[in-house]
This record gives C-alpha cells, structure tokens and sequence, in this order.
C-alpha cells in the first residue's frame, strides 16, 4: 500500500510537472516568436517602402541602398530584379528558401517564413514590389532574412529551467507521497505491531487510542477483541491453576496410600505388586503433570512474576549436565564462558531440565551440549541422537498437551506434552527464542537451542 501510494503521489506529480513544462515552453515560444516576428515584419516593411521608392529613379543602386536599410538584429537584405539578378551586400540566393521566393514570386502579398540555415534558425520575409512608371526593371522582389539564434538560445535556457523545475516537482512529490503514505500507514503499523506483540505472548498489549474517527473504529474493535482475548486467557488459565490446586490435595493421599503399600509390599502377592509398580508410575505421571500446570499457568494467570536476577547460564548449564551423571559431551565456547543473563534462575533451570529429560524419553538421552556466544546472545544447544523431529513437527512440539511422533509411539507414559511448552514459555518470558533443528552434523536426531539475550543488550 506504501509503494502504491507513494507511486500515485509520483504519477500526479510527472502528469502535473510534463503539464506545467509543455504548456510554459509552447506559450513562450509562440509569445516570443510572435512578438519577434512582429517586429521584424514592422521592419521589412519600413525598409521594402524605402526600396519601392528607389525604383523611381532610373538606374538605382541597390548595394548602396541595401547597405544603408535599418537592421533589425542582424537582418540582412536582398532584391531579385526582373531580368533575374540579385543584388545583396551580405546574401546569396541560395541563402533563401525555394519555396519562398517561388510564393513572392506569383503574389502580391508579403509572405513569412522559418527555416534554418546552416543549422541556425532564421526568420526570411518576402514581398512582390510594385514597378515605378520610369524604372525600366519590370519585376523587383525584395527579401529579408532575421536570424533567430537569440531566440533558440533563450528558449534552451528556459527548456533547461522547465526541466529542472521538473524534476523537483517530481522529487517533492515523491517525497510527499512518502510522507503521506507512512502517516496514512503508521496507524496500521501500530496494530500490526500490537497483534505481534500479542502473538508472542503480550496479552496487555494494546493500540494507542486516536483522534482520527475513521481509526479510532479500529482502534477501539482492536482494543476490544485484545481484552476479551486477554480475560478469556487469564480466565482459563486461572481454571488451570485451580483444577490443579484441587488434585493436590488427593494427589498426597494417593501417594500416602502408595507409601504405606509399599510398606508392606512383601504381603502383596505379585499381581498386587505389579498393579501397585504401575499405580505408583502413574501417580509420579499424574503428579508432574499437576505441577507443570501449575508452573505454566501461573504467569497467565497472575502476570509474570518470576524473580529476576543476574543467571550465568555457563554455570547453571555445566551444574544440571552434571547432575544426570551421564556421558553428555559438554561443548563451551571461550567467549560464553561466563554468559550472564537476567532472569529466574529456577524457572531457566526448569528449561534446561525439561530439555534434557526430553532427551532422556524420547531421543535416548542427550549426547551432547553446546554453548556459544552468537552476537548479543547465548546459545545452548541439547543434541540427542533419537528419531528427531519432522520438518513439520518443529512447531507444534512447544504447544501445550502436544506430543511429537516419536513421544506417541510410546503410549500415554511418555508425558502429557508440556515440557516443551514450558520451555517456550519460560524462554519468551525472558526475551529468548527455542527451536528445534536437526543436527549440524548429519548424524540421526534432534537439535533444540535455545538463545537469550545477555544481560545488557535487551
């Protein structure tokens, strides 16, 4: 819309601009060539009066005579007399056009005409002269020829003028359609902005009011669906948190009543047992999936407010690698040696968990870890050497109660499909970013990094 309005504004100003410039320069151009051609006319005709008078006498000089005409810018002069001589102190024939002396020759009236001669333009003027009774010539025609070339000159100049005046014009309104156009966007760059500040998870976003009546329509129908969308969150998310407060409670009886099993386990007989094994994993399930709703509901329901602080992410990556006591090959670049971000501590070690217990599940457990500094930012990488996730999986895997393929081969003990969730959520809460990506090696499996930015440069 930008580029159509800034094209419109373009094209209104070259139509008004060739307008301007074709109908100045053919104005001034008739205007000065008329007033040129008048006055050189005023003068051909004074002076063909004192050449008429000449032929009164019997043998006239016409060189002397031509000689002695007023000139009009440089106007010269020539006679044709009727036994076909010419006589002119400055012209020749050929300096003529044909076609007019052929015109003079067959009238009685003075003719005008414009040419050019050896490149510069030329005004020639012509007339039949009536005979004297005592000249002997029959015949006289008598021409002038006026140049032209302090015309040509001006009207260069002023071409050259018209033109630059032009393409100002064309440039100011350029420049205007470019105003215009992000004055007349910059309200729908503003909703734009707030819907993508929403989709990132902003819900107090909003559009500043405006006093526009034809936005403020808009406005107000964005505002409005902004906090219906924002109490319609905040209200399930609040259910969330309350479903989950209310299984607590018989959460800790069941796991009591499983305690005191296990207790006695030994007067269980072994079918007893197994139900009692497969009873227990389902609580420990049922267990953190109350307490992952709990965690993810939370900032919906109340805003986010997690304690900040200053978090080396070297540090806490290194302290939870080392904590699963495994073969995970930890990668750090020198320059994140000491990576410092502001954030929640728990909340970006529960990330860094959640990533490696994804691992653990469903890609055989992490392989290796990598941290790097890119730019502003810190990168952490979790690499597994599982089935890895589809091109077309890459995003559904961070929304809520969403499992990849691989998770759901396993059946309903893999997890209710909110670890990953949580790691985005957590992630954007502290102005990051989470993705998935195969490995840079070419080897089978999956790739999550993570990338928050360093304290200081947010």
């Amino acid at each position: 819309m930008r580029a159509r309005v800034v094209g419109a504004f373009t094209l209104g100003a070259l139509i008004a601009a060739s307008m301007l410039v074709v109908i100045t320069y053919g104005l001034s151009r008739n205007s000065m060539l008329g007033l040129r051609q008048e006055s050189s006319e005023a003068q051909f005709f004074a002076n063909a009066k004192q050449v008429q008078g000449s032929l009164r006498a019997e043998s006239p000089d016409f060189a002397v005579l031509l000689e002695s005409l007023p000139s009009l810018s440089g106007s010269r002069s020539i006679v044709r007399t009727g036994s076909d001589t010419w006589r002119s102190p400055s012209l020749v024939p050929s300096d003529l056009p044909a076609e007019l002396v052929n015109v003079v020759e067959g009238s009685n009236r003075a003719y005008a005409m414009r040419y050019r001669l050896d490149g510069v333009p030329q005004l020639a003027l012509g007339l039949r002269l009536r005979p004297a009774a005592v000249s002997q010539l029959s015949e006289t025609l008598y021409f002038e020829v006026v140049p032209l070339s302090e015309i040509e000159a001006t009207l260069g100049s002023l071409r050259l003028i018209l033109g630059l005046g032009g393409a100002l014009t064309v440039l100011i309104g350029v420049a205007i359609g470019a105003w215009a156009g992000g004055r007349l966007l910059r309200p729908l760059a503003n909703v734009s902005d707030a819907a993508n500040s929403i989709a990132h998870g902003r819900f107090d976003t909003r559009v500043e009011r405006s006093d526009d009546p034809d936005l403020a329509v808009i406005v107000e129908s964005f505002n409005d669906m902004a906090d219906a969308m924002e109490r319609r969150i905040a209200r399930d998310a609040r259910f969330a948190s309350d479903v989950s407060h209310e299984l607590r409670s018989p959460l800790q009886t069941l796991r009591s009543s499983i305690d005191y099993l296990n207790g006695h386990r030994d007067e269980l007989s072994p079918q007893g047992s197994t139900a009692l094994d497969l009873l227990a994993s389902e609580i420990d399930r049922f267990e953190q999936l109350v307490q992952d709703l709990l965690e993810i509901s939370r900032p919906d329901a109340h805003g986010s407010v997690f304690e900040r602080g200053l978090v080396n992410v070297t540090e806490l990556v290194q302290h939870r690698v080392g904590a699963l006591n495994s073969n995970i090959t930890l990668d750090v670049s020198p320059a994140a040696a000491n990576a410092v971000v502001i954030g929640d501590k728990r909340g970006l070690a529960q990330v860094f968990d959640n990533l490696l217990r994804n691992a653990e599940k469903h890609g055989g457990g992490a392989t290796r870890v990598e941290i790097s500094r890119p730019d502003n930012a810190v990168r952490v990488a979790v690499e597994d050497s599982g089935p890895g996730v589809t091109p077309s999986e890459r995003e559904l895997v961070f929304e809520r109660f969403t499992r990849g393929a691989a998770a759901r081969k396993r059946g309903a003990g893999s997890g209710a499909g909110l670890g990953l969730a949580l790691v985005y959520e957590h992630t954007r809460r502290h102005g990051g970013s989470v993705h998935v990506e195969s490995r840079t090696d070419g080897r089978r499996g999956a790739r999550f990094v993570v990338e928050l930015p360093i304290a200081g440069h947010r």
